[in-house]
């Protein structure tokens, strides 16, 4: 009786082991079709946002060595190092939350001239005190803001796949880690991404828009649904899928548009951050003063500088994040 017992628990453990090798097999012949029933786009196109087109500068390719729960990529300005340190010294600390393992990364493109040849060492310089900064070889300004995402996407598809989640977020935001650790699922979803969801972004066709898209550029009339690029977070898995997305999505200058449209590809629709009673956005995407009862029950708030982040951070952290 007891061997039979344990021949039927084994037949069962194999059973289960082939159904779920099965369904990811359909999941990911499904992604497969998917993509396949687009065109790539032009070669010179997709050379804007191929890795093949920039070089590292500084790299830190042992970053996710240790399998960090969650990693923070901060695009920022070359000159801005107050940013950097004001990152550091609040939300991008080591160690902030106990047991969870965190990496923060800030991610930089060059200037030209001079001014370009003085940052890159400069950087050098803050990147031997703090090892944190990836510098790549294309100009940033806000027009390259998708070069950058795109390089940062790949840069985790190369070293961090052991990652399980990944936040974009700018400098200039009061960052929530606490509330954000205990929001996100465990264990770690795949295809997953959250942020403050746009569902109904059109294209500005106004010339001295800062978001202009010509019809040329982008004839369609609406965009699919995209998160604010001001910071949102996504399952580790989606780098990579995304880089492979962007083979068939034309580079726009609109870099929170542009993922959307690579997760259009990908058929991943993006995850509303709401507050489970109120509604309320998670990822308040306007500028609040601070009062740490209201900033405990949100995972970001925009707008805050260096100096301000600074100011409020310390009464933030004594709380650990609670009201």
């Amino acid at each position: 009786m007891r061997y039979y017992r344990l021949a039927k628990y084994l037949l069962l453990a194999g059973l289960m082991a082939f159904l779920v090798e099965t369904l990811l097999n359909i999941v990911y012949d499904s992604e497969e079709k998917r993509i396949s029933r687009h065109t790539p786009i032009a070669k010179d196109l997709y050379k804007v946002v191929s890795p093949s087109t920039y070089e590292y500068i500084l790299n830190q390719p042992l970053a996710c060595e240790h399998n960090p729960y969650l990693v923070l990529m901060v695009p920022v300005a070359p000159g801005d190092s107050g940013s950097r340190d004001a990152v550091r010294n609040s939300w991008g600390q080591r160690d902030l939350v106990s047991n969870v393992k965190m990496v923060k990364l800030f991610f930089v493109g060059v200037l030209k001239g001079e001014e370009g040849e003085n940052a890159i060492n400069a950087l050098a310089e803050e990147n031997l005190k703090h090892a944190d900064i990836i510098l790549m070889d294309f100009l940033d300004s806000y027009h390259n803001l998708t070069v950058k995402t795109m390089m940062m996407m790949n840069w985790l598809a190369t070293y961090c796949q052991s990652a399980s989640y990944v936040m974009k977020i700018d400098a200039d935001i009061f960052l929530n880690v606490y509330y954000l650790i205990n929001m996100l699922p465990f264990p770690a979803k795949k295809n997953y991404i959250i942020g403050s969801v746009i569902n109904d972004g059109m294209p500005r066709r106004d010339e001295k828009s800062k978001w202009y898209l010509s019809k040329d550029i982008y004839p369609d009339t609406s965009f699919p649904p995209y998160v604010s690029g001001a910071g949102y977070v996504f399952s580790a898995d989606l780098a990579a899928k995304i880089s492979m997305a962007s083979r068939f999505v034309r580079p726009i200058p609109l870099e929170d548009v542009y993922v959307g449209l690579c997760l259009n590809i990908l058929g991943v629709r993006p995850v509303y951050g709401r507050s489970m009673f109120w509604l309320r956005n998670l990822f308040e995407v306007r500028h609040l003063d601070y009062d740490r009862c209201t900033f405990a029950k949100l995972v970001l708030v925009v707008d805050f500088p260096p100096s301000e982040l600074l100011k409020n951070w310390p009464d933030f952290q004594k709380n650990n994040g609670t009201c």
